[in-house]
């Protein structure tokens, strides 16, 4: 999904976000402008891509994994928030067959449920205003990563919307400490469609992770959950 742009300067955004277990289970931005209001709102756009099997890429994409985002990377990419200072994983999370998705690097994960419970993820990171805009438009397979992480350097309330995204997403937001905000479910909206519906988290956030819709349950987040962010994959 993407951020949504304003009326004067309309165009098409995105984002995406899922996991896999470490020690339990695994773990997916769309519309609305940045803390600074230059940005437009986050989004996910896709057209339909050819069927593969999970150990083979889909023609024109790369053939192995997306280059890892460093620890100085991500420290400056999310403004030094606490959040990303490290997973705190035991080993490296999987899967090892995964191949590069629209151009973002990658990044271990952790989700804490409120039980303590904890889900390992290989996510897909967008940081960059034209990342975080392009999000996950036209694309339909994940590469065999969980989802993808939007990262943002200062907290930001924007909201996201669906225009051409094909995939129907679950979003998750986290503040700077990596605290749940809020999650929603999002449908996608064709291009054609005048009028997409934001959608708006519950206060301000650092991160927003986007995964198939009806993962988010699973992967432990909800209320009283946290994220953390932070080394490679395996």
């Amino acid at each position: 999904m993407a951020r949504r742009p304003h009326p004067s300067r309309r165009r098409p955004l995105t984002a995406l976000v899922v996991a896999s277990l470490a020690l339990a289970v695994s773990c997916g931005d769309g519309g609305g402008g940045d803390a600074a209001g230059d940005e437009p709102p986050a989004g996910t756009a896709s057209a339909p891509a050819p069927e593969t099997t999970a150990d083979e890429p889909p023609a024109g994409t790369a053939s192995g994994p997306a280059p890892e985002m460093t620890a100085d990377e991500l420290a400056a990419a999310s403004g030094g928030a606490p959040a990303a200072t490290g997973a705190g994983l035991a080993e490296p999370p999987g899967p090892s067959e995964r191949w590069a998705v629209a151009g973002e690097a990658e990044v271990a994960a952790s989700v804490t449920a409120a039980d303590g419970r904890v889900t390992a993820c290989c996510l897909l990171v967008a940081a960059a205003p034209e990342q975080r805009q392009r999000g996950l438009m036209e694309v339909e397979d994940l590469g065999g990563y969980d989802g993808m992480v939007f990262v943002w350097d200062q907290d930001t309330a924007g909201g996201f919307w669906m225009r051409n995204t094909v995939l129907p997403l679950s979003i998750a937001w986290f503040d700077a400490e990596g605290a749940f905000v809020s999650a929603t479910d999002m449908a996608p909206c064709p291009d054609d469609e005048p009028d997409c519906p934001i959608y708006e988290p519950a206060g301000p956030y650092r991160f927003a992770l986007e995964v198939p819709q009806g993962r988010l349950d699973e992967l432990g987040v909800g209320p009283g959950s946290r994220l953390a962010l932070g080394g490679p994959c395996g």
